[in-house]
């Protein structure tokens, strides 16, 4: 489906309003756009609070009363972005529209979902109707790093296992149902430093660390992969070591982002890297390693039992003509960790957006997207709270 003049829909000012205000983490964080959510859901005159997570760092939680309080449906979307980062060939904040799409850092992950969603809760508010169940709007902190936003939903009993939870993560147009698990890791070896031209009196930090990661590489390999999520995979994302180039390194740091499918977790992934850091320091001797895991988090996989699946379903074939497909979500979302922590089995991912152009310069999201989306949060309220 294709719109027209764009800026007559709110929800694409609405999200070119957001995408102008910055919320990167690392950097200036969800402050000014958290006091620009909780006032925009004060001037709708419904329940809105701020629930502290880190200091200055507040989720914005907005609720309509119904007469069951739980099960209640709960939109959930992040307000952090990423940091703006470099290459960009467009102002990163502008919420420019070209081409039927807006640019701008966070447009795609996920400002115009976060727009999408607060205007399918206005289209409630609204509307007047007795509610069968609570609706509850929670704009998180935290998600871009390890997640704290989500887990205070779930301290503050926001959420629990039984609520019908959606995030509004860039889906393509899909359903996206299950997550691979992650654990990350910082490695750090240490030897002992030495002039170039007598190695031998040395112990080589760098060449530990490269021992080490060849074993995990060929560990995760041998990892039995999953009909739906694919295979397990860990990505060094970080490398540092040595001071100069005729010293013998003494120390050498590495950063792991471990992704995990089932029968693979995350105390089996702990000691994967064990055995893997236990090999490699075997072939430098005088070698150490220190261990230290900073995320862990459990695979989530479908439940085609779902009721929040099934009225998700009905509510996008009745929008398109056509049933969604129904995939795995590649990263990790609010949602997977409201699933992991309670053990839910309806929270899902649908939202405007590709991931694929999210985290890179000149991130965008098509507005016909944005606005479609619009419409599917709203008619999915509708189905469920009427």
């Amino acid at each position: 489906m294709e719109y027209e003049g764009y800026d007559t829909y709110e929800v694409i000012r609405l999200t070119r309003e957001l995408v102008k205000i910055e919320s990167s983490n690392p950097g200036v964080y969800e402050g000014a756009v958290g006091e620009f959510v909780f006032r925009w859901f004060e001037a709708l005159g419904v329940s809105v609070w701020k629930e502290e997570v880190l200091p200055g760092r507040f989720n914005i939680m907005a609720k309509i009363q119904g007469e069951i309080h739980d099960p209640a449906l709960v939109y959930i979307c992040h307000m952090d972005t990423v940091p703006i980062g470099e290459g960009w060939s467009r102002a990163p904040l502008d919420g420019e529209i070209d081409g039927g799409r807006m640019y701008g850092r966070g447009a795609c992950d996920m400002k115009s979902g976060l727009a999408a969603g607060m205007m399918a809760f206005k289209h409630i508010a609204g509307s007047g109707k007795t509610l069968q169940h609570d609706f509850i709007f929670a704009a998180t902190v935290d998600e871009e790093d390890v997640m704290l936003g989500a887990e205070k939903v779930i301290h503050s009993k926001i959420v629990t296992e039984r609520s019908w939870v959606l995030d509004a993560e860039p889906t393509e147009g899909k359903i996206k149902v299950a997550h691979k698990g992650k654990t990350w890791f910082i490695l750090t070896v240490r030897g002992k430093a030495a002039h170039a031209s007598i190695p031998f009196t040395g112990v080589d930090a760098v060449a530990a660390m490269s021992e080490i990661a060849v074993e995990i590489k060929r560990k995760i390999a041998e990892c039995t992969p999953h009909e739906e999520l694919g295979r397990c995979s860990a990505v060094f994302g970080t490398i540092t070591g040595g001071t100069n180039t005729n010293i013998v390194p003494d120390e050498c740091t590495m950063t792991i982002d471990m992704r995990l499918v089932p029968p693979m977790n995350s105390e089996r992934s702990i000691r994967l890297v064990k055995e893997a850091v236990a090999a490699g320091l075997k072939k430098v001797e005088g070698a150490e390693c220190e261990i230290v895991i900073t995320a862990a988090r459990p695979p989530v996989e479908k439940d085609d039992k779902s009721f929040l699946l099934g009225k998700l379903t009905e509510t996008m074939t009745e929008v398109d003509g056509k049933a969604p497909e129904v995939d795995f979500f590649p990263g990790y979302t609010d949602t997977a960790v409201i699933a992991a922590m309670t053990g839910n089995k309806n929270c899902m991912s649908y939202g405007p957006g590709d991931l694929g152009v999210a985290h890179k310069p000149d991130e965008y999201v098509p507005c016909d997207e944005v606005i479609h989306a619009e419409t599917v949060m709203t008619k999915l309220a509708e189905k469920i709270l009427y």
